[in-house]
């Protein structure tokens, strides 16, 4: 086998937490993850040059060490002991910086392809030691489906998959900064937190509706006292018919779950035809990971 393509797929934090802050700069969280129809598509091939080489579809993202994939292929090829050369093509359809996993997910199933294109052997276990060496996504990406995500990002325990649903993603054309938004996040004081507890229930028993009124993202206490932006997106969905609608980990993605698949298509429907709130819009299904 000299060449694999693998698919790389978005995640939305369906309830996100923030416990305190640690004296390693990190901060304790407590999460239930979501990943998602929406995917990246990377197709690596063995070559015969001796260097790492990657072309993708936008113009803008690095191809070299600053990009997850790179680093992910030269870890993997540095752990198995192998010098060959590789060119890998990245077609990105993630949003880039939005709140979506799309870089860990990139580095997640590169790690993921390469283990089968080289016939490593490497368990999941082993890939997701790998994985957050590179991020602390990049481990629950390499598991993928519904999970509970604890410590930084790196704990992970599977759970039962969310009932199926339509899920509307919007990007408003705006940059928010993850550690912005981490250094100015306060959890002293009267903030909303999800009930992780409730929501892990309602999965369990399929209950839609009730995990969707015990969501919440505290990330969003910060964001959107400065981008009022993501509360018009929200205010909106709801509007449309979502059960619930929340800025994706620290933004500025806003996702809307809804419950009708013909309400989710007239409420995408209206948000690519209303560009003001952000011209990347998806409608997109939840990705159970096959077992």
């Amino acid at each position: 086998m000299n060449s694999i393509t693998v698919k790389a797929y978005a995640k939305i934090n369906l309830g996100l937490d923030v416990l305190r802050k640690r004296s390693d700069g990190y901060h304790d969280v407590c999460m239930i993850m979501q990943s998602l129809g929406l995917h990246d598509t990377i197709t690596i091939n063995k070559s015969t040059l001796p260097d790492i080489s990657i072309k993708t579809n936008l113009s803008y993202l690095p191809i070299d060490k600053g990009n997850l994939v790179y680093k992910a292929a030269a870890l993997f090829l540095e752990t198995i002991s192998v010098k060959d050369g590789l060119f890998i093509q990245l077609d990105k359809k993630i949003p880039v910086a939005a709140g979506l996993a799309g870089g860990s997910s990139d580095a997640a199933a590169t790690l993921k392809g390469l283990n089968e294109l080289y016939q490593a052997g490497l368990s999941q276990d082993e890939l997701k030691k790998l994985g957050v060496k590179l991020g602390a996504d990049v481990p629950y990406c390499i598991m993928l489906g519904t999970a509970l995500s604890e410590g930084i990002g790196e704990v992970l325990t599977p759970l039962a998959p969310i009932p199926e649903c339509s899920i509307l993603l919007v990007k408003p054309d705006i940059s928010v900064s993850t550690k912005y938004v981490y250094e100015n996040l306060r959890l002293a004081g009267e903030i909303v937190h999800p009930d992780i507890p409730k929501m892990k229930t309602a999965l369990t028993k399929g209950n839609l509706i009730t995990l969707a009124d015990n969501m919440d993202n505290i990330l969003q206490t910060v964001t959107v006292k400065d981008y009022p932006i993501i509360t018009n997106i929200k205010n909106k969905m709801i509007e449309l018919g979502a059960l619930i609608s929340l800025m994706s980990g620290s933004g500025p993605t806003v996702f809307g779950i809804y419950q009708d698949p013909l309400i989710a298509q007239k409420a995408f429907d209206y948000f690519k035809n209303h560009q003001s709130y952000g011209k990347q819009v998806f409608l997109t299904k939840p990705y159970w990971q096959p077992s």
